[in-house]
């Protein structure tokens, strides 16, 4: 069963709200080091918290980061990026292409890099930030790649549970940070987000549904399409 007692911690998108909550709850939890990463890593002012560059989208990068943090036992795949606009057909191709290379591709690579250093290792485990908007195509692309991240963090549990890496996957609405500045919907708090989701992980969970809108959306996977959508009964008449 995961731990962070002891553990050696490494945070994609740590500069951020949410990342940052990772670095230093993590810390409080009992974790021996947290690697810091973003592309343009802060200074911490704790000497258990090692700042490191990686660029999610770079596959150097991404081999560098392995070289330079061998001993990780828990990856926390949290960097993300969203677009302008909710309409998929107005994207630009550069939000497209950046929306799928950093929310999938990157914590793909990032995983498949990490999966062989983190087998059979005591407390190993890999976290996936996905989003409520996986399971609600509302935001375009955005909800796009978080869709296919939910699809291959299952993937990844199913290879990686024979050898005792444990897969978390993180559902949620609004949360307030940066990249939620411009709504005025209900936020989850970055931190209670994080404790959710480190109490998870330490009690064996597959999932995480960390808000009320999580809840609503997964129930309502089993519904008819025109329940979901109902614009699409709109639409029809």
């Amino acid at each position: 069963m995961p731990s962070l007692t002891g553990s050696v911690v490494l945070v994609t998108g740590a500069n951020g709200g949410i990342g940052t909550n990772f670095v230093q709850q993590a810390l409080a939890r009992g974790a021996a080091k947290v690697y810091a990463t973003a592309r343009t890593p802060r200074s911490w002012d704790d000497e258990r918290i090692v700042p490191l560059v990686l660029d999610v989208t770079d596959a150097a990068s991404i081999a560098a980061v392995v070289a330079a943090a061998p001993d990780v036992t828990v990856l926390i795949n949290n960097a993300g990026t969203s677009i302008s606009s909710p309409g998929i057909l107005t994207h630009s191709d550069a939000e497209i292409r950046a929306n799928v290379e950093t929310n999938f591709l990157g914590p793909l690579f990032l995983a498949r890099a990490y999966a062989p250093l983190l087998a059979n290792r005591e407390g190993a485990a890999i976290i996936d930030i996905h989003s409520a908007l996986s399971w609600y195509a509302v935001n375009g692309i955005y909800s796009a790649t978080k869709a296919a991240l939910w699809s291959a963090t299952n993937s990844l549990r199913l290879e990686l549970a024979p050898v005792g890496v444990h897969a978390v996957g993180v559902h949620v609405g609004w949360v307030d940070t940066a990249m939620a500045a411009h709504t005025t919907d209900a936020k989850l708090d970055p931190a209670v987000l994080v404790g959710k989701v480190f109490d998870a992980t330490e009690a064996d969970e597959y999932e995480v549904l960390a808000d009320e809108t999580s809840v609503q959306l997964k129930a309502g996977l089993s519904a008819p399409l025109e329940a979901v959508y109902p614009e699409l009964g709109m639409a029809s008449r």
